[in-house]
């Protein structure tokens, strides 16, 4: 049982954190990144899609393709916040939430076209496995400078401590709530073959990884949206009453005052960040990895796997919810009100058409979000030997299992305070690592546009599939045989 102490003090940290500097933050960078990008991601909507549908082919067989890293940061991102992530932020801060998600990942995009942009810039090709490594600790250093290793190594530490730990108890914990739920399954049960089968995975690598991701990712977000637009096809005349409801509780029409308004805005944003990871810095670690031709072309997957995400996926979950109208604000329970919403829509399977969907959707998401902690790990030491960096892999590998472990845990004891402490952790070591993307990424956001412009005169000089040369635009800290082989 979790005391109310250790609640308080998780909470606390994390309003304080969120309230008070991530948005003022993030939705300001957001926009920032949008209006110099001279809004990109409404712009260049079309060619976006043609870059990620073009990224389905890659070259050479031993690389990631740009669909294959599109596929892994979609897995990671396509979790339990897509489902009991929503629920929980339409019950703690009521339908108007859903607006300020929209928000979020509509900002959101252009910051991902940013980081993922610098992510690709500033890659190299890894001393042991020789696949591409990359990300904000990568970004940060030769970006800004060696002065600034400090602020790399803050974020590798932050990283896998919410990748690694907190983000994989959240989506085991899920998982397990799902699972009991509709078949009476036991949670530690279900922990322990979460843990095994993805560390059969895992230990394949980044390519067995990407592979993985690359078949799952659509055929998962395919299904769930079919049975989602079934839905919202057959309740067709709830759909304006829904809509409404959403804008008008967005600004506090609904609300009774400043405080019950910052608890709309405060859980859109953070559980629209924890779904689409937009300026979070998670995604450009797998975005490195990618073998193209320009940076920005992971700038635009990256922002189509946003849009998915949280404009498509998240919608599709928040409409089952808002038309069945079963949500009572305060209840924290998100996985089972996601899965009595649907029963209520389509019937008794509905709860375990969830349950299934989470299997997918939680299970893909353990696995990207181990790679993640991998690569910082991979940045911390990769100066060492070998079998050292071997060591701390398998060491961040253990300790990533007892974490499984953990969620599964909070699920069996059935705790509402053990519930809400973990979404706390998560929210807490998110913070701290979007504070130090968001600071990296507006410090060197003059890098990203110039290689935005480097692409968009290409672009409009008739080339169709643009070359990067780092060497044409004196950036420092580029590996520039890595772009010489492009």
């Amino acid at each position: 049982m979790v005391d109310w102490a250790n609640l308080v003090a998780w909470g606390g940290v994390g309003g304080i954190w969120w309230l008070g500097i991530l948005i003022l933050g993030l939705l300001p960078a957001g926009l920032y990144f949008s209006i110099r990008s001279r809004f990109i991601q409404f712009r260049h909507f079309g060619h976006m899609v043609k870059v990620m549908i073009r990224g389905i082919h890659k070259d050479n067989e031993n690389s990631v393709s740009a669909f294959q890293a599109f596929a892994t940061s979609a897995a990671a991102r396509i979790g339990t916040g897509n489902i009991a992530g929503v629920a929980v932020a339409i019950t703690a801060g009521g339908p108007g939430a859903v607006f300020w998600m929209w928000l979020v990942a509509l900002l959101g995009m252009a910051t991902s076209l940013v980081e993922n942009t610098l992510a690709q810039t500033f890659k190299e090709r890894g001393e042991i496995t020789g696949t591409f490594r990359g990300g904000p600790a990568y970004y940060i250093e030769k970006g800004l400078g060696r002065q600034w290793k400090w602020l790399s190594v803050v974020f590798s530490v932050f990283l896998m401590i919410c990748y690694g730990f907190t983000f994989n108890a959240v989506q085991s914990n899920t998982l397990a709530t799902a699972l009991y739920g509709a078949w009476g399954i036991s949670p530690m049960l279900v922990g322990f073959l979460v843990a095994f089968f993805a560390g059969i995975i895992v230990f394949g690598g980044i390519r067995s990884i990407s592979r993985f991701a690359a078949i799952v990712v659509p055929f998962m977000a395919i299904g769930y949206l079919i049975i989602a637009f079934y839905v919202l096809a057959t309740n067709i005349t709830e759909l304006p009453k829904v809509l409404v409801n959403i804008f008008t509780s967005a600004f506090g029409v609904q609300e009774a005052g400043a405080g019950a308004f910052g608890a709309v805005v405060a859980n859109g944003i953070k559980r629209g960040l924890f779904s689409n990871e937009a300026g979070l810095g998670s995604s450009p670690n797998v975005a490195a990895v990618a073998d193209v031709k320009h940076p920005l072309v992971q700038g635009y997957v990256q922002m189509a796997s946003v849009f998915l995400d949280t404009i498509v996926i998240c919608t599709s979950t928040a409409a089952i919810i808002l038309i069945a109208d079963t949500f009572m604000v305060g209840n924290l329970e998100g996985v089972r009100l996601a899965q009595d919403a649907l029963a209520s829509e389509v019937g008794a399977w509905g709860s375990s058409f969830i349950a299934t969907a989470l299997l997918f959707f939680a299970f893909t998401s353990i696995i990207g979000n181990y790679y993640y902690g991998e690569t910082n790990i991979y940045y911390l030491y990769h100066t060492r030997t070998s079998i050292f960096c071997y060591r701390v892999l398998f060491l961040l590998f253990v300790l990533f299992l007892l974490f499984v472990l953990f969620g599964a845990w909070v699920a069996s004891s059935g705790s509402t305070d053990n519930f809400a402490l973990l979404w706390r952790m998560a929210d807490v070591s998110m913070g701290f690592m979007a504070s130090a993307n968001l600071l990296a990424i507006l410090l060197l956001s003059g890098v990203a546009f110039k290689v935005l412009k480097d692409y968009e005169s290409q672009l409009s000089s008739g080339v169709k599939e643009p070359v990067f040369d780092g060497r044409k635009h004196g950036i420092k800290g580029i590996e520039h045989d890595v772009w010489d082989r492009c």
